[in-house]
């Protein structure tokens, strides 16, 4: 199984979105209904499911699993890195200017899904 990858016979939420949540910031994510936003494909072919919970997430708390990888690269050295930089809260307009082009039509569903309700 490949990292962000359903095991055989798990659900695509519980398998990747939940675990990867926890992964990346350190906390479960929230009980409670989730929005289903689809997928969308980026520009180096990728595929990205996304989902919408509510919940309460203190930026400071979060905390990111790690990777190793050979740096400087040809080196012989590994070294350690989180796998994200940091957690960080935007509304919309600037969440759009902040994500990956392609995954800005994940915010536009969400807005669309909420009625605009998704502002913070």
């Amino acid at each position: 199984m490949l990292k962000g990858e359903a095991a055989l016979g798990e659900d695509d939420l519980e398998a990747i979105a939940r675990r990867e949540f926890e992964e990346e910031t350190g906390h479960e994510p929230p009980g409670g209904p989730t929005i289903p936003l689809g997928e969308v494909r980026q520009a180096g072919g990728k595929v990205v499911v996304c989902w919408a919970i509510e919940g309460d997430l203190d930026p400071d708390r979060a905390t990111s699993n790690t990777f190793e990888m050979e740096w400087p690269p040809r080196s012989g050295r590994t070294q350690e890195f989180p796998e994200i930089d940091r957690v960080v809260w935007f509304d919309l307009p600037s969440g759009r200017v902040a994500i990956n082009p392609a995954q800005a039509t994940f915010l536009d569903r969400l807005e669309d899904a909420t009625g605009g309700a998704s502002e913070r």
